[in-house]
């Protein structure tokens, strides 16, 4: 008896743009009933191939099998109708409708030909979010008003509304905290024990060990591996595979000498009712300080309400001794403060702008004159930035929409950089950047703060924030449950006080 063929298969898929070939004849197959995780650095070509199988990009060149015949995928629908379902990173919901129109938007429910509304909808969208494990989300309820992590459930629920065979995730933790990444890693689980099969992108490799089952690595476009075992093949062999050479996961040296006795930043007794407690800090000009905790414990908030975004129920912010208007950006920008937010391309990049706008957006008051923009000196001081933080390509004229995850965060930073910025709020600063670009912005933070600048750092991942930072405030449920020199901790101790609490230190 012959086998079964594979569910997928792309062979020699090639698609280019205008002045980048961004797959150079990829293969790629998929079982049933399997996770085949897909890595690479950013630009490697993830994400043109996943648009080329969700049916947004259509191939210059190669084939698509689908159950062992050829198949053409016009549409995202023609592909949704074969069974294919996508969940990108960026979440396409539509947050001003409720969860259960999100959930069958384009496919309604019908009966004797109408469309159904109302409660057949939600009693079908609850019964997805059953199986998914949140049945406390609410099916009437705004998407708009929801957690991040409680879209990716939405979004999830969405792809399961459809017949699919066939689930691609990019990046479907970047948003979690563990025990969503757990409950993530059982749908999948009882997926994939239905015969239905996951391509999962990833640069979280030890999810990679634990998840998946292939390896397939992306390259400048080509697929350099393929069908590797994902939980024997060795990191070192997978690093070297995605960037072409050997990589070690290196912190940069903290410098030897302290910060200045100075605090530049003051935080006093600043809370938002029903988000985060009273919380007090000073950061100091060369220091790092990190914000340790779990989804939902207030990190963003604190953050967001320094920088002016949203406004405390008590409490104030000072810099250099002047204290800020609070619930004011334009007060807290002034006086020198700068945000990179976690959702960048959503919050703080013009993505259909070139990089030269992105980077000189907040500090156009230099380069207008009587109603009129000088853009040669708009050009030159964002090249000057950019080419500080070595972003690639280097070209300031280029959208902002073809750059890799890496530098559109390296402009966001370049534009507070010509800003004149002399606090730095950095909100998950390397989600959706792959290995090698990690690395490198990495060695930007460090070099910014080592020449001044005062950097206040909040991530999911604990070893990012304990490698980074000089001092490590830890929270829990909106409180500060410890605080100490990152020296001082490691990685099983922030993930006992994140998950149980201790009295403040």
């Amino acid at each position: 008896m012959a086998p079964e063929p594979p569910l997928l298969t792309m062979s020699g898929i090639t698609k280019s743009f205008p002045g980048v070939r961004a797959l150079d004849g990829v293969d790629l197959d998929v079982q049933a009933g399997e996770v085949h995780c897909l890595l690479g650095q950013n630009g490697a070509g993830k994400s043109t191939l996943i648009k080329v199988l969700a049916g947004a990009h259509q191939p210059d060149g190669g084939t698509i099998g689908w159950r062992g015949e050829p198949v053409t995928l016009r549409s995202p629908i023609a592909a949704m109708r074969l069974g294919i379902a996508t969940i990108y990173q960026e979440l396409d919901l539509v947050e001003g409708l409720s969860v259960a129109e999100n959930v069958h938007l384009g496919h309604e429910p019908t009966a004797a030909g109408f469309v159904v509304r109302g409660k057949a909808a939600k009693a079908s969208t609850a019964q997805l979010l059953r199986r998914l494990g949140h049945p406390e989300i609410d099916p009437a309820r705004l998407v708009g008003e929801l957690s991040a992590a409680q879209q990716q459930i939405v979004s999830m629920a969405r792809a399961l509304s459809h017949d699919v065979r066939l689930i691609v995730m990019d990046e479907p933790s970047a948003a979690l905290d563990p025990d969503e990444v757990d409950n993530l890693f059982r749908i999948v689980g009882d997926l994939t024990a239905d015969g239905v099969a996951v391509v999962y992108i990833s640069h979280r490799l030890e999810e990679i060990r634990r998840i998946g089952d292939r390896v397939t690595v992306l390259k400048d476009g080509r697929a350099v591996a393929g069908g590797l075992p994902a939980k024997s093949t060795p990191t070192r062999e997978v690093v070297a595979l995605m960037t072409g050479r050997n990589v070690e996961y290196v912190f940069p040296e903290r410098p030897t000498r302290g910060p200045s006795s100075e605090p530049v930043l003051r935080v006093q007794g600043l809370a938002r009712a029903g988000e985060f407690e009273p919380l007090d800090l000073e950061l100091r000009p060369g220091e790092i300080v990190g914000l340790a905790g779990l989804v939902g414990s207030g990190r963003s908030e604190i953050l967001e309400t320094i920088y002016g975004a949203r406004k405390p129920t008590a409490g104030q912010v000072s810099v250099d001794g002047r204290t800020l208007r609070t619930g004011s950006v334009r007060a807290a920008v002034r006086a020198g403060l700068g945000l990179a937010p976690e959702e960048r391309k959503a919050q703080a990049l013009l993505m259909l702008e070139s990089v030269t706008r992105n980077v000189s957006v907040s500090s156009m008051s230099r380069f207008s004159r009587g109603g009129w923009i000088d853009r040669g000196a708009e050009r030159g001081a964002a090249r000057a930035a950019t080419r500080e933080l070595s972003l690639r390509p280097d070209n300031p004229s280029v959208p902002i929409r073809t750059l890799s995850g890496g530098n559109q965060q390296k402009a966001v930073l370049a534009r507070w950089l010509l800003r004149g910025c002399r606090v730095l709020l950095l909100d998950e600063p390397t989600r959706g950047v792959d290995v090698g670009a990690r690395a490198e912005l990495y060695a930007v933070i460090r070099r910014l703060a080592d020449e001044g600048l005062a950097v206040l750092l909040v991530s999911s991942e604990v070893p990012e924030v304990l490698g980074l930072a000089d001092r490590v405030l830890v929270l829990r449920e909106g409180r500060v449950v410890h605080t100490a020199p990152a020296r001082e901790l490691d990685e099983h101790r922030v993930l006992d006080l994140v998950m149980e609490g201790s009295p403040a230190s």
